[in-house]
């Protein structure tokens, strides 16, 4: 296991998770200290969100979406925002 500094970590982060991300795990010290494993998910992170119960399946298939006909609006996206957080 490779080992890192928590200011290599702040300072170099999107490095060190590419390697994580290539399946490195990595041991990160503080002032000599071990401090946290970054590793890569050990499984699918879909199915463990569903085993923590975070993740609700979905009803209908992704497809479905598309059967959704388009409307035309003389609103923008801002006013329509908006207007469901009632701003306007």
């Amino acid at each position: 296991m490779k080992e890192i500094t928590h200011r290599q970590m702040r300072n170099e982060s999107a490095n060190v998770l590419r390697r994580v991300a290539a399946g490195e795990t990595i041991l990160v010290t503080n002032n000599g200290q071990p401090a946290a494993v970054i590793g890569p998910p050990s499984a699918d992170m879909l199915t463990l969100l569903a085993a923590q119960g975070q993740l609700r399946k979905a009803v209908n298939s992704p497809a479905d979406l598309l059967s959704i006909k388009r409307r035309k609006s003389d609103k923008t996206t801002a006013e329509i925002i908006g207007d469901s957080r009632g701003r306007w």
